[in-house]
């Protein structure tokens, strides 16, 4: 089948959480689909039969939906270019393995686990570069015969001839590798399962693969991928190897630099569109300067050339900084949604918070909030049962100024003199106009007052969510428990 447009694809293994350097290639994959109106294909690697789980898999599907990364073709999508699961492949390994063997590019290889790390020994002990000598490469059949009399199984290996191994690269240039320092390698386990290199060939030229687009750390992977090529008669696919994202110490980003994976910063209330930003920015400049950019920009200024040959440095602070900036400008409706989980994570239940709208509170907090998690943080502010003065809050309360303030307000939400539908803009020009006081020093005593705080979401946002009888009965107890002064009287 010929194909002119574009296809690209993600091909990663289910043994863990979706990885950020992963789920960058993910996402660069994504774009340049997106950019060429081609397609992104997603395959699952999941030939690694002790490590791979259906669990890690449905993770990964559901990362990459999260993130907005739909795939064209792949798992739960179907298409014309399947299976999509590499396991479910392996009649098609198989058949092109024989065709390998017939053209004498492969041979049987029975050496043990011991007899290779005997070698890799003698070999770095003459200061040469670990590589298979070629032992099993003269075998004859007699001799193949006897070895599997004994109850060995064969892996096969691929002969590498002499030469020169070059190809282009998108964001590298003109790449170059000596056959002689990569020695035969394996492409089938003694098991029947095939490597990677060997799979992935077969798998991206059946899947009308045209460009490969992954890290740097495949560029050996490459050298031996072309010879696969070559020795199959395919045409490779276009490649591409971008840098790899590291910690700020320069090295590549693992557990010791904290969190990771996709997972990771969804639980500490990310969002996705923070991290795509975060992601499609990080080690190149396709946002032309710009630190929050949309989808729709980034798809149509995306560039291999501007990813960047130069490792990504990850910087979490400044995901968090992009996180805030989103939540501010987060539509409410969907903003209070995905508070959801992270208000029952806290401890609390939306369901009981009577006629309280979630809306209005995440309307209040939206400027408040670093992250999702964050709103644990306030929701005490919200329910009267919860209220507590805080010993930070209590000297605000103190003194005469701000018993003046909680009488004031008292009365004013008393009686008739407030009586509009802005309750805080009402009772704050009541409060000034019978106290003289500065507009700084009344709202730092009504804030500890109705919230028990020293900082926290605007008071008039706090005041419309409140109502005027939860008001009330919070400045009883701020005047009952922290106010000692003479003008207060029962």
């Amino acid at each position: 089948m010929t194909l002119h447009k574009t296809r690209v694809r993600f091909a990663p293994s289910p043994t863990g959480d979706l990885h950020i350097g992963n789920a960058r290639t993910a996402l660069f994959n994504w774009l340049f689909a997106r950019q060429q109106e081609g397609s992104f294909i997603l395959r699952i690697e999941n030939t690694d039969r002790e490590r791979a789980s259906l669990f890690f898999e449905r993770n990964l599907l559901d990362d990459l939906r999260w993130l907005s990364l739909e795939w064209d073709e792949g798992p739960e999508k179907g298409g014309g270019f399947g299976p999509y699961h590499q396991i479910e492949r392996l009649e098609i390994y198989n058949y092109y393995l024989k065709k390998l063997i017939d053209h004498h590019f492969v041979y049987p290889c029975y050496c043990t686990e011991e007899e290779l790390e005997d070698e890799r020994v003698q070999l770095l002990a003459m200061r040469m570069a670990p590589r298979y000598g070629g032992k099993c490469l003269h075998l004859t059949e007699g001799e193949k015969r006897k070895l599997e009399s004994e109850g060995k199984t064969p892996v096969y290996r691929f002969h590498v001839n002499p030469g020169s191994i070059e190809f282009n690269d998108l964001i590298r240039g003109p790449m170059k590798f000596e056959a002689d320092t990569l020695g035969d390698f394996i492409i089938v386990r003694s098991n029947g399962i095939p490597s990677y290199n060997f799979a992935v060939v077969i798998d991206d030229h059946l899947m009308a693969i045209t460009h490969v687009i992954r890290g740097e750390d495949h560029l050996s992977n490459t050298a031996l991928q072309m010879l696969l090529y070559n020795a199959l008669d395919f045409s490779p696919p276009v490649f591409a190897h971008h840098s790899l994202i590291l910690g700020k110490d320069r090295t590549k980003l693992s557990k010791r630099h904290g969190s990771v994976s996709v997972k990771d910063f969804r639980s500490k209330g990310i969002l996705p569109e923070a991290l795509f930003n975060h992601l499609s920015l990080s080690g190149g400049s396709i946002g032309e300067g710009r630190e929050v950019v949309s989808v729709d920009e980034i798809i149509e200024v995306f560039s291999l050339a501007k990813v960047g040959r130069s490792g990504a440095i990850f910087d979490e602070g400044k995901l968090r900084w992009l996180n805030a900036v989103y939540i501010r400008n987060c539509d409410t409706e969907r903003l209070s949604s995905a508070l959801l989980p992270f208000i029952r994570e806290a401890g609390y239940e939306p369901e009981q918070l009577g006629q309280m709208s979630i809306k209005k509170i995440a309307e209040a907090l939206r400027d408040n909030l670093v992250t999702l998690t964050d709103v644990g943080e306030y929701m005490d502010i919200f329910l009267d049962e919860r209220y507590r003065l805080s010993k930070e809050a209590a000297p605000a309360l103190k003194g005469d100024a701000a018993a003046r303030v909680i009488i004031s307000l008292r009365e004013a939400l008393s009686g008739e003199s407030v009586t509009g539908e802005n309750l805080y803009a009402d009772a704050l020009k009541t409060i000034q106009a019978k106290t003289g006081l500065k507009t700084k020093e009344v709202l730092m005593t009504i804030r500890a007052a109705i919230t028990g705080r020293n900082s926290g979401p605007e008071l008039e946002k706090i005041f419309n969510i409140l109502g005027r009888e939860s008001v009330l009965k919070r400045l009883e107890v701020a005047m009952r428990e922290t106010i000692d002064s003479p003008y207060v009287t029962d």
